[in-house]
């Protein structure tokens, strides 16, 4: 008999038909008359509800079935009795596939997410991770629909690359040189690399985009990128994966109008979509989840000029607010506490913060006529801060070139990425959304090691 998935059993209304689930073992519960076994396939966050009378298995089958084991149950789909389920299967055979031996890591009781980390491999069966990957899911067709629905191509940009799309340095190399060799003779030949010079995982897959939006208008890429920055917090990932869409011809305010509506359109379709596990993690996680959810749908953002923030900030010090990290005044790199403060508690709803200092962005940004700001417009949220990076790109050749030398990067390295502004230049804009700081607000998740089945840290490379 076919497999049924366990959320089509529990939406089935055909009853008294003899179906067949199959999937892993939540609890079981034994008593002389019946025994209750909870399956769960990872279909959904519910589980359906196994009635076994004992008289018609064989006792030793029925004992070795305990938490975490996987099973086939074949029977028939009745309406429940109990509460908490509508449905649900009066066993007539069961088959233990694996079992699963006592020191199963992932027994039910009330374990640390820092404790399930050790076991990333077993810790996607329980409740709370099915439920954060299910949405992970729901979040990757929601932006591949957006972009597709808005009339965006899907780019695929390089993992490896030359340049460095920040300018901050903090990259992994990648090279087939025998590092011991190279230890012990002191120089790195780089000619004699696989690719012939000195390369990386990238960071961005922003200047690329660039070319692509230069040529179909409009693109978008959804990767994974890499950063080798030694940051061991509950924000911070060597290996995660961002989306960055690229437009030609778009101003600023015309970027911040596609920052909010994109984002706004991926929790709608996480209310929409994940209902069952939006309200589990509700219950089990954040209290205010959907509530939160729901809030950033219905308000507008706000859009604020960064040097209106500082002068907020500075005013909250004066009344009294106390931030770990000092508000120094105009041209500050403002911390996490900083964006949350402006969006938790003085407007307690979504900032696009604007207008930023020239020394604290990228190159790549374009200079307001003030000569001192520059064009970009990040997206502020609650709980995460900093959500979106965006800004409206330098098209003017010379410009460009100048910010370069100004930031003693190496022209060289960057001379396909200034042909674009040489040959043809185009206004254009574009932003970077971290895929897994979307997955942290939606899911109420407190580490951003949650969020991806298998994080990559400082020291940390398993599995």
């Amino acid at each position: 008999m076919s497999r049924t998935k366990v959320i089509d059993a529990l939406r089935c209304t055909d009853f008294n038909k003899e179906i067949t689930v199959k999937g892993w073992v939540r609890s079981h519960r034994s008593s002389k008359a019946v025994d209750f076994i909870a399956l769960n396939d990872g279909s959904t966050i519910k589980n359906i509800q196994i009635v076994a009378a004992p008289e018609k298995f064989d006792a030793k089958m029925l004992r070795s079935i305990t938490t975490g084991a996987c099973i086939r149950a074949t029977g028939l789909l009745v309406e429940s009795q109990g509460k908490g389920q509508t449905v649900e299967v009066q066993a007539t055979e069961i088959e233990v596939y694996g079992l699963c031996p006592a020191d199963y890591p992932m027994q039910k009781k009330g374990q640390s997410f820092e404790y399930m980390r050790q076991y990333a491999h077993m810790r996607l069966r329980t409740n709370t991770f099915g439920a954060v990957f299910r949405i992970r899911h729901n979040m990757a067709i929601a932006i591949h629909k957006y972009f597709h629905e808005h009339g965006f191509y899907y780019f695929n940009t390089p993992l490896i690359t030359a340049s460095d799309a920040e300018g901050a340095g903090e990259m992994f190399q990648v090279t087939t040189l025998d590092l011991d060799r190279v230890a012990k003779s002191g120089k790195v030949e780089y000619d004699k690399d696989f690719f012939g010079k000195k390369t990386n995982l990238t960071v961005s897959g922003q200047l690329e985009g660039e070319l692509g939006a230069t040529a179909l208008g409009a693109i978008y890429t959804f990767g994974p990128t890499f950063r080798a920055e030694n940051s061991n917090t509950p924000r911070h990932l060597a290996e995660f994966w961002m989306i960055e869409p690229e437009v030609a011809f778009m101003d600023k305010d015309e970027l911040m109008d596609l920052e909010e509506d994109f984002i706004k359109y991926c929790v709608r379709w996480a209310l929409d979509n994940c209902r069952d596990d939006l309200e589990f993690l509700n219950k089990m996680i954040d209290k205010t989840l959907i509530q939160t959810l729901e809030s950033v749908i219905n308000e507008d953002f706000v859009r604020l000029p960064y040097t209106e923030g500082i002068n907020v900030l500075q005013q909250a010090v004066k009344d009294g607010h106390q931030f770990e990290f000092p508000v120094t005044g105009w041209g500050m790199d403002l911390a996490s506490e900083h964006e949350r403060f402006l969006v938790e508690e003085h407007f307690k709803r979504p900032v696009i913060m604007t207008d930023y200092p020239t020394g604290i962005k990228a190159f790549y940004m374009k200079k307001n006529p003030d000569g001192k700001t520059m064009q970009g417009t990040d997206v502020l949220f609650p709980r995460i801060g900093e959500i979106i990076g965006g800004s409206v790109r330098e098209e003017n050749y010379q410009k460009l070139l100048d910010e370069i030398d100004r930031r003693d990067m190496k022209e060289s390295t960057y001379s396909w990425y200034l042909d674009t502004r040489k040959y043809g230049s185009c206004p254009h804009a574009g932003f970077g959304l971290g895929f897994e700081r979307l997955i942290l607000f939606v899911t109420g998740m407190q580490n951003i090691r949650d969020v991806i089945p298998f994080p990559r840290t400082p020291k940390n490379a398993e599995f």
